[in-house]
């Protein structure tokens, strides 16, 4: 069993920036593959980024592409997404995610997730 907990959402004006973390406990961190997602009101939710077990490899979609960086630190079992020039179309619920297997922007196939964090991005 893996627990995660994101923190490090809140209301941020267009263009500025917001460093998610996602911090777990349980079972052996370093051999998950992490994931970013976010839900906005009225949607489904979407993959935002991934990253390997070793950090080595990393994923984006591309509405944040350039924008955004995942990150982890197998040592504080904790994984970054840092945002900036952030958009209103930005604002969404985002959560973190473990799967055992490979890094993959499709959520049915991680196997642990946070509840969420908020983030509110004003024009």
């Amino acid at each position: 069993q893996v627990q995660l907990v994101e923190s490090g959402g809140g209301l941020v004006q267009a263009g500025g920036s917001l460093r998610l973390s996602c911090a777990a406990s349980g079972r052996t961190f370093s051999s998950y593959a992490m994931g970013w997602f976010r839900q906005a009101p009225g949607k489904e939710r979407e993959f935002v980024a991934a990253i390997s077990w070793s950090g080595g490899s990393t994923y984006y979609a591309d509405s944040v592409k350039g924008r955004f960086t995942i990150s982890r630190d197998n040592a504080k079992n904790t994984v970054y997404l840092q945002m900036n020039s952030l958009k209103p179309e930005d604002t969404a619920v985002y959560y973190c995610a473990a799967d055992h297997d490979i890094a993959t922007m499709f959520p049915n196939e991680y196997d642990y997730w946070g509840q969420g964090t908020q983030v509110t991005v004003s024009s």
